[in-house]
């Protein structure tokens, strides 16, 4: 079939086909950049967190006033949580891996450094704590109860010794000899790295969008006995939910002058973490939808226009000899046309789009593979959308060209 006659076709009927193919071009830009948000969080939400995210359950405990006794109230509580059956150990701590809030620092390779070399996330352990969080030690050891001190309000954050994340040690010795190396908390403060576990993740979400900033996590030998902390409770496998169940009733035997505000499994904190990048998530594939359909129907629209406007020229095609197949290539060729020229423009747009978005919201960047392979999507969705008008066109019989005279 020849080109010519369809692109003087759309030479008379320029304002519908540029309208169709301005909107084709905005859709895919709008659709990929919106789907590569979406992936770009979805990475985000199932990134892992270093623990034992499975088997673990954590208990947000406070109690009225500033009790003298707290350091006796939180030993009290953490032996109850590990008498509950099921319980492998129990760790009273500030933070935990998407915690939603925490404490964190610089951590500079020299003293009295103007900028901090890494910032990283700060979380408060004992002895206990590798055993209660389930993480990895890859290298060197962990804290002994000799080496853990306690932290109460107003005290300054130093630790003699501490334990990193591999992503920091890597960040921090890019040689990979960070075991048994000093380096500098805050202002100042020496400190010698003593171990190093695989991965931690931030208390935040949205900390970095860095993979290896986000893991940036140290552990310091200081015991949290201060008003308003998290117990992070491991159990063995298939006794989250029987160990969940008294932990309320067994505490509060304790004592009552406590607010217990949360009881949640690990999946639930994670989910609530990453609550809002779920929420936009939904919303762009809302979007995309709403989208992808506005512009199907659009092509279906003005298809069926150009049918009746040409509904003689089709029936005269007819009687000269076009066979249905002639009509439904027609159609189909003069729709790719508009919705290549459109996908070309689109794929301008999306990427230019794409930059800004990389540049502000510090997005992963979109390759153009990711696009491409979206205007093919697209295109195949407007030859899809053509098809019923284009199939009603093939049926007008060859009468239609003189019923009108």
């Amino acid at each position: 079939m020849q080109i010519l006659p369809i692109l003087y076709s759309l030479g008379r009927n320029k304002i519908g086909a540029a309208l169709i193919g301005l909107q084709i071009a905005l859709t895919l830009a709008i659709v990929c950049n919106c789907l590569s948000i979406i992936q770009d969080y979805s990475g985000q939400m199932h990134r892992p967190s270093g623990i034992d995210e499975a088997n673990i359950f954590t208990v947000r405990n406070s109690w009225a006033g500033q009790p003298e006794d707290m350091k006796a109230r939180i030993t009290a509580d953490l032996g109850t949580l590990r008498s509950l059956p099921g319980v492998v150990d129990v760790e009273a701590t500030n933070a935990f891996p998407l915690s939603g809030f925490g404490w964190g620092t610089g951590i500079s390779m020299k003293p009295n450094q103007n900028f901090p070399t890494a910032m990283t996330s700060e979380y408060f352990v004992d002895e206990h704590g590798l055993a209660a969080y389930g993480m990895q030690l890859i290298a060197g050891r962990w804290f002994t109860a000799a080496e853990v001190a306690d932290l109460h309000p107003g005290d300054g954050v130093s630790a003699a010794s501490i334990v990193v994340t591999q992503r920091l040690a890597r960040a921090l010795f890019p040689a990979g000899d960070a075991l048994g190396r000093m380096i500098y908390l805050g202002i100042g403060e020496p400190t010698r790295i003593i171990g190093i576990v695989e991965r931690a993740q931030a208390p935040w979400a949205g900390i970095s969008r860095s993979e290896a900033a986000v893991e940036n996590s140290i552990f310091l030998p200081l015991r949290f006995v201060q008003n308003g902390l998290y117990y992070v409770v491991r159990t063995r496998p298939g006794a989250l939910a029987a160990a969940m169940r008294p932990v309320r009733d067994r505490l509060n035997a304790l004592t009552r002058r406590r607010i217990i505000s949360s009881v949640v499994p690990f999946e639930q904190a994670r989910q609530h973490t990453y609550q809002a990048e779920h929420s936009l998530s939904v919303m762009l594939g809302i979007l995309c939808g709403l989208l992808l359909m506005v512009t199907g129907c659009g092509i279906v629209g003005l298809a069926l226009f150009w049918v009746a406007q040409r509904r003689r020229q089709i029936g005269m095609r007819r009687a000269l000899g076009a066979r249905r197949l002639d009509i439904l290539q027609y159609f189909h060729i003069e729709n790719l046309l508009i919705a290549g020229t459109g996908a070309v423009v689109g794929i301008a747009v999306g990427l230019a789009g794409n930059t800004w978005l990389a540049a502000t919201l510090a997005l992963t960047r979109m390759s153009a593979g990711y696009i491409c392979a979206g205007a093919i999507i697209v295109l195949a969705l407007s030859q899809a959308a053509v098809l019923w008008p284009a199939l009603r066109a093939a049926a007008i019989p060859p009468a239609a060209a003189i019923r009108d005279l």
